[in-house]
């Protein structure tokens, strides 16, 4: 829980600095621009079909997936309420990308910790980790062909990109990556991979 509320701080800290959206919510958005799905429907639908992806990979869902499906959007609401994080909109560019940069591992610590509670993880992070036990790369390489991936999407369907955008998808990866280091949490320490399919 504590790990989902942070990572959910990271994300209100991102927004608030107001230098671009994450690549996820870019190709969320560019979806949106190109189909009759709103922005919040499209993000679900995305993290269905991620979860489908990874189940297939042998990726088990578990009660951190559900709770990080459910709980991080209504945390943001709850921040962004309490205005935990003013607006940085007004601010010189350099204390908006410190912001940024600072959300950014704010996402990577969380997610070092949500996943080592061993409770299963989110759609993305599920991907993350089928890519690290299938391939064997680095949780930090994984983590950022993913959001490289997403981006290149959401450029593809005319999603917005800015400075965040750019320093999200090269940044979260490292920022996962130090901070299981860090902890020393394990990645994989979540539900264990059930065999792929033949």
């Amino acid at each position: 829980m504590v790990g989902l509320w942070i990572f959910a701080l990271g994300i209100v800290m991102t927004l608030e600095a107001d230098l671009g959206l994450s690549p996820w919510d870019m190709l969320h958005q560019g979806i949106q621009f190109n189909s009759p799905l709103s922005f919040g429907v499209a993000s679900v639908l995305v993290g269905i079909a991620l979860l489908v992806v990874t189940g297939l990979l042998g990726v088990r869902p578990g009660l951190g997936t559900i709770l990080n499906a459910v709980l991080i959007g209504l945390f943001i609401d709850l921040q962004v309420a309490l205005d935990l994080v003013p607006s940085a909109a007004g601010e010189p560019f350099l204390v908006r990308l410190a912001l940024d940069a600072t959300g950014v591992a704010f996402v990577g610590i969380a997610t070092a910790l949500y996943i080592g509670a061993a409770l299963g993880a989110g759609p993305r992070d599920s991907l993350m980790l089928a890519f690290v036990e299938r391939f064997g790369w680095r949780v930090g390489v994984a983590r950022t062909v993913i959001e490289l991936a997403a981006l290149a999407g959401g450029l593809a369907l005319g999603g917005s990109v800015g400075v965040g955008t750019v320093v999200f998808a090269f940044g979260i990866g490292p920022a996962c990556e130090a901070a299981f280091w860090v902890l020393r949490h394990s990645p994989l320490a979540a539900p264990p991979l059930a065999p792929a399919p033949a």
